[in-house]
């Protein structure tokens, strides 16, 4: 018998990240009917809470709090969503609908979380009240877990890792390497091309995770100016970035999922770091590939457990 939940993430926005997480979930626990909150939804999906006047006066959302009661409960799905490294706009919204559940009494749990940092008290108060009346917490690396300890809750939570790492681990095949060095940049960087060092006399290739995104094109081709050889390649399925990237030398990533294809494919991996302890920094010095498996596999395990634990309310 089916569970039904809703899939929270920053699903819907054109992050390759965000879409590989989401079909991680729909493929790896079937045996629950989840509906998807998505910043643009398709098919059976449902839009996001209201954040302004305009989302409010839609009316859209009705369509998700009827889906919250008819459901059991909310998981928020993968990914770094409570932080304000780039905007405390983050907290509020994931903070909003953490709260909608608990106002109607359906648990939420929090699944291969990465959490924090924080450049805002008002970000890191939002994220602890949130963390606090979690049912459940997993997070993907050490750095969340020693800022959860450093809170000093009760909260119970498991160490695992980005599930999205198996799916990559699971196609990585013998791709003879090119001495190609790959870029893959981030929007946020749009106004600082220079900080992407590139050695003289490199094939490069620029990957773009988000295409749709004016401000990393716009990046993409500041880069592109400085080294006018190189080419710049949308990519919208993990299939192409795992191609991709099989075909470097060295992997020069400010995003999460690119940097990790890298770690998967065993790729010489530079990284650009938004901040100290972001989540690119939880990337170093990372324990072997079977270990990181099998903590991706407890999470897997513990997830199933707090779903079907979770009774109909």
């Amino acid at each position: 018998m089916q569970v039904r939940f809703l899939l929270v993430g920053n699903y819907g926005v054109g992050n390759l990240g965000d879409e590989a997480l989401k079909d991680y979930f729909l493929r790896s626990f079937p045996e629950v009917q989840w509906t998807v909150i998505s910043a643009h939804p398709e098919d059976q999906e449902v839009p996001r809470f209201p954040m302004g006047i305009r989302s409010l006066l839609s009316l859209r959302w009705f369509r998700t709090l009827r889906a919250l009661r008819q459901s059991r409960g909310m998981v928020f799905g993968g990914g770094s969503l409570l932080t304000d490294q780039e905007s405390v706009r983050a907290c509020f919204l994931w903070g909003l609908h953490a709260f909608v559940a608990w106002l109607y009494g359906k648990p939420y749990l929090f699944a291969f979380q990465g959490i924090g940092p924080f450049r805002t008290t008002l970000g890191e108060r939002i994220a602890r009240s949130v963390v606090a009346h979690a049912a459940f917490l997993s997070v993907r690396d050490p750095l969340t877990a020693e800022r959860i300890r450093s809170w000093k809750m009760n909260t119970k939570f498991i160490q695992s890792f980005d599930p999205v790492f198996r799916l990559m681990y699971d196609k990585k095949t013998i791709v003879r390497t090119q001495k190609i060095f790959t870029v893959i940049p981030r929007a946020s960087d749009v106004s600082q091309p220079e900080k992407y060092h590139i050695p003289a006399g490199s094939t490069v290739r620029i990957l773009l995770l988000e295409p749709e995104s004016l401000s990393e094109r716009s990046l993409a081709e500041a880069i592109h100016a400085r080294h006018p050889d190189s080419s710049i390649l949308s990519i919208r399925t993990l299939e192409q970035l795992l191609t991709e990237v099989a075909q470097a030398t060295t992997v020069l990533s400010a995003r999460f999922h690119g940097a990790l294809a890298a770690v998967a494919l065993e790729k010489e991996l530079q990284l650009l770091s938004q901040g100290e302890g972001d989540k690119l920094s939880s990337l170093r010095h990372l324990p072997p590939a079977t270990e990181l498996l099998a903590l991706v596999r407890t999470g897997e395990e513990a997830l199933k457990t707090a779903l079907h634990g979770i009774s109909w309310r």
